[in-house]
């Protein structure tokens, strides 16, 4: 008797069934008609940044006395078997096994090998069935069949063929399903508890920012895209989300602070987990297997925003073409001034209005986890109409006017001791660097000029600049920042001298 047909995998349009009233049982115990229908209890959801999760199952179950296994499918096919935690009252856990290999077209064929099945074709014209029993031999690159004397190939050429088999092989499962060999100390039905790490659950943050540049702010929306690819589908959960990246065993990843110009310090209002903050997801949720799912956590308005214009040059860099300058939106997320929340690692994607006042998307960059009152400035693109090109003008040689005695030191010789006295010349650079900054646009703008390279060690650190056409900044010892007034419909040379050792 066949009881279902089934849509083959394996390459072909082939149909699959299962044959044998017993065994039709058996299949029909194992499948879920119902897509709503678990076997999942009271389930919580603790899903990380770094495609790790940690599952809480608590299921009412009816355990016998004595040696016995029960099995509980429903978990996810990527669980980490070594991480589970089986508590239930008055028993002791044996065994655990976890069956992974699911019930599929493809799997039937390949656990088929070696045993014979029925054939059932259908002539297209005439309607009339025809069946045969075969031998599957393979089905490495397609399935090969022994029909009596004769060898064949099961192709898609169009024909309908149905493969029959006689039975369910052993070991595959409809549900990835966890198997426990159990003593247990006495009968009735108890609350089980399940817990246990999986890949395949994972968040980001994604952020959609309004920039009005008349105005001078940004209204931000913060969405959590949680993913789901454990195989399993996880039924009205109680869902919260860690934003940090907790030690995996090298398994996972972290983010830098891409964008971030001072991190913050102040503490957001959020429930802490040791050092990570939660996001718990209002209400239960059910977190559907292959499914993308965004939730939102942030929704603020006007917040103050600017412009910015940057540009880096190392040190004797020489271009050969001008290149445009990075646009930047620059924002902080403190609690006074800004977005007034931590900000958890994700894509932060800019739109601005058009003349007809529709949203455009103008640029997007990550972030890195980020604490509250971090200013950011983060690159949405390169500036069309603004460009620079940094050169050096000119370089020469300096030479010390008198020896520096540079070195002394003493040395030991056995029981004698001697101060030695090194000379040596010291040879200096003078290097003047040409910025030469362009604006197309009808209004001024300014352009943020960062000099990095400045610093090569303890045997350079010792650079002086001489002349500067405008004053700078130092940041840091690498680092020299000039803010570069640049007219419109205009150009802007700038010119930097330095002496160096290098």
């Amino acid at each position: 008797m066949n009881i279902r047909a089934i849509t083959a995998g394996c390459g072909m349009s082939i149909g699959i069934a299962l044959a044998s009233g017993a065994l039709a049982s058996a299949a029909a115990a194992q499948a879920v008609p119902d897509p709503d229908a678990t076997a999942q209890g009271d389930v919580s959801l603790t899903i990380y940044n770094n495609n790790l999760a940690l599952v809480q199952d608590v299921r009412n179950l009816a355990i016998a006395q004595g040696n016995i296994r029960i099995e509980l499918p429903d978990v996810s096919a990527q669980i980490r078997p070594e991480t589970l935690s089986f508590a239930a009252a008055g028993t002791t856990i044996v065994e655990q096994n976890f069956d992974y290999d699911l019930l599929t077209p493809a799997k039937l064929m390949e656990k088929a090998v070696g045993q014979t099945v029925t054939l059932l074709r259908t002539n297209p014209a005439t309607g009339t069935e025809t069946r045969e029993r075969a031998k599957v031999l393979s089905v490495a690159g397609g399935t090969v069949i022994q029909i009596g004397e004769r060898i064949e190939v099961l192709r898609d050429d169009g024909l309908p063929v149905r493969v029959i088999f006689d039975r369910v092989p052993p070991g595959l499962r409809a549900r990835p399903t966890l198997s426990v060999s159990l003593d247990s100390a006495r009968g009735g039905t108890r609350p089980v508890s399940l817990r246990y790490l999986t890949g395949g659950l994972g968040w980001s943050a994604d952020y959609v920012a309004l920039y009005n540049e008349g105005a001078g702010t940004i209204d931000m929306q913060g969405w959590v895209t949680l993913t789901n690819n454990t195989g399993t589908t996880f039924h009205k959960a109680d869902t919260v989300l860690v934003a940090g990246n907790p030690s995996g065993g090298g398994n996972g990843y972290g983010y830098n602070q891409r964008g971030v110009v001072r991190p913050g310090t102040q503490a957001a209002a959020r429930e802490r987990l040791g050092d990570f903050y939660l996001y718990p997801i209002s209400g239960r949720t059910t977190v559907a297997n292959d499914q993308t799912k965004q939730v939102s956590f942030l929704d603020v308005q006007a917040v103050p925003a600017r412009k910015i214009y940057a540009a880096t040059a190392g040190f004797q860099q020489n271009d050969e073409e001008a290149r445009n300058v990075q646009s930047r939106i620059a924002f902080s997320s403190s609690r006074d001034q800004g977005l007034g929340d931590a900000l958890p690692a994700g894509t932060v994607r800019f739109y601005q209005r058009d003349r007809e006042n529709t949203p455009q998307f103008i640029g997007e960059n990550a972030i890195g986890h980020t604490p509250m009152g971090s200013e950011l400035s983060l690159v949405t693109g390169d500036a069309f109409d603004i460009t620079i090109k940094a050169e050096v003008e000119k370089r020469e040689t300096i030479t010390s006017a008198e020896w520096e005695k540079s070195a002394r030191y003493r040395v030991t010789d056995g029981a004698r001791t001697r101060t030695i006295t090194l000379e040596r010349p010291k040879t200096f650079y003078r290097t003047t660097m040409r910025y030469t900054l362009t604006n197309a646009k009808s209004a001024p703008v300014e352009v943020e000029l960062l000099q990095t390279g400045l610093d090569r060690g303890w045997w350079a650190d010792d650079f002086r600049i001489t002349s500067e056409d405008l004053p700078g900044e130092q940041i840091n010892a690498d680092q020299r920042r000039y803010k570069v007034p640049v007219p419109a419909e205009g150009e802007r040379v700038i010119r930097v001298t330095y002496e160096t050792r290098y």
